[in-house]
């Protein structure tokens, strides 16, 4: 494990001009540094607590460490793994490819994922799971005086989380691009959030991040699998509509709502 630091020593080329790669690849860095702008996610000096699990949080914790060779704002990046306990291909797979590729990051072994598919946990698998994971993550950033949780969170995961909790919730809310916790202490950024998923897969194709396949049993039950197969009809028809329901999210007419 290396940190920033030591990766810029041992790959000279990291500090050079911005390399040029494919548009689809330009038009990651663009979104992400938009949302990074918009939603004022980052500033000099931050440490970045990146939580990896599977592919997009992969390509986000590259396109985080990739922006630092031509930005003028400088951060520390660690990534960190939790293991649900389900497997442990999926933890040698992200494993071989941080180390592949020089990042500083951490493995954490955990039973969460299967204790939450216990037949007597009272709990919904999915949230037990989300929420243990969730605190665990809090508890190092705060451990190791980290200011910011980077999350792989993308446009397509933003609008689903609104469907969800709209069907199943209640509420018209979704997750936030930024969300400022314990007082302020600690902030959870989304810089992929105006970054659909088929861009993020393009990109992550290109550059070899290898693909991982989500062990978890609930994956292909879950709610919010439903709700992205119902998004993606639409999304075929025309892919306006995703960026249509994220912009729907600031145009409330609030006259019109019971």
């Amino acid at each position: 494990m290396v940190d920033n630091h030591s990766y810029r020593k041992k790959v000279p080329e990291f500090l050079g001009v911005k390399k040029r790669y494919p548009k689809f690849i330009h038009k990651v860095f663009r979104g992400v540094g938009k949302a990074i702008d918009q939603f004022h996610m980052m500033e000099d000096g931050d440490r970045i607590l990146v939580g990896v699990s599977g592919v997009d949080s992969i390509t986000l914790l590259w396109v985080l460490r990739e922006r630092l060779a031509w930005i003028p704002v400088k951060y520390t990046l660690k990534a960190v793994y939790i293991n649900p306990g389900f497997d442990e291909t999926t933890e040698k797979i992200i494993g071989d490819y941080l180390r592949k590729e020089f990042f500083d990051y951490e493995m954490i072994k955990t039973d969460m994922g299967t204790k939450a598919h216990d037949p007597h946990a009272q709990e919904n698998p999915c949230f037990l799971c989300s929420h243990d994971r969730k605190k665990m993550l809090f508890s190092l950033a705060c451990e190791g005086n980290y200011q910011k949780i980077a999350l792989g969170h993308h446009l397509d995961d933003i609008n689903a989380t609104l469907f969800i909790n709209i069907l199943y919730g209640s509420s018209i809310s979704t997750m936030l691009p930024r969300q400022d916790i314990f007082g302020g202490r600690l902030t959870i950024i989304r810089p992929l959030a105006l970054v659909d998923k088929e861009q993020i897969q393009k990109s992550a194709e290109f550059l070899n991040i290898p693909s991982i396949i989500n062990p978890c049993p609930s994956s292909h039950l879950s709610q919010r699998k439903q709700i992205n197969d119902f998004l993606d009809y639409f999304y075929k028809k025309d892919q306006r509509i995703r960026y249509n329901i994220f912009h729907a999210m600031s145009n409330i007419h609030r006259d019109y709502l019971p």
